[in-house]
């Protein structure tokens, strides 16, 4: 047999295969309608069958018929978004982002900036630094503040003056409301260093310096 007569005959039983399955889908639809018209028929007058629960069963129906059809989608579209994803990460690479965190990095005398986002306007501010000894070293006095978000800077010396040596520090934000504080959560910068790709494609994370990674969701801002 010739090779032009071999691609001839897998042709057709490729259609005839095609067929087959539409066949059994049709099949399929016949069997489902003959079953709700029998259940139809034979339910209970004193306890008829809920339209929800009719329309339910042919949600649930048409949900299986085309859920290949669903699922070949959102694989393109979720490829698509993963692919965006790695790009839209990769150009963060060497620059600064805002990030949720109370710990920060004194490095070389450095300022450290950071922000806190007020929910309603307060009469006074206050960003707390401790060392990791849990001891206060600063109070930055931010006074009356407007809802919105605050910025503030910590030139990395204690309330005395004094340079304080490089390492960890951490952040505590307070506003005052109803004549009591109350605690907020603090932003911090930092710089991206590199990107990760999750195992399989999923997720993709930054790395930052003198940070947890983090994902993309936990961004306020790129600087």
């Amino acid at each position: 047999m010739s090779h032009i007569d071999t691609t001839v005959l897998e042709g057709l039983n490729l259609r005839r295969a095609g067929e087959r399955r539409q066949e059994r889908d049709k099949l399929g639809q016949d069997e489902f309608l003959k079953l709700m018209t029998a259940q139809l028929n034979n339910q209970d007058p004193l306890k008829p069958m809920q339209s929800g629960e009719f329309f339910t069963q042919i949600a649930q129906f048409s949900s299986v018929a085309g859920m290949q059809e669903l699922q070949d989608s959102f694989k393109q579209v979720a490829s698509a978004m993963f692919s965006s994803q790695v790009l839209q990460a990769s150009a963060m690479i060497g620059r600064s982002v805002l990030v949720p965190g109370q710990r920060v990095a004194l490095e070389g005398g450095k300022e450290v900036t950071g922000m806190v986002e007020l929910d309603a306007s307060t009469p006074s501010l206050q960003v707390s630094v401790y060392d990791t000894a849990g001891q206060l070293v600063r109070r930055l006095d931010l006074g009356q503040q407007s809802a919105g978000e605050v910025t503030f800077q910590w030139d990395g010396r204690n309330d005395k003056g004094e340079a304080l040596p490089d390492g960890e520090y951490f952040l505590r934000a307070e506003a005052q409301y109803d004549g009591g504080f109350e605690g907020l959560q603090t932003y911090v910068t930092a710089r991206v260093e590199s990107v990760a790709v999750g195992a399989g494609g999923q997720g993709v994370t930054l790395n930052l310096a003198g940070r947890d990674p983090v994902g993309l969701a936990g961004i306020k801002r790129v600087m």
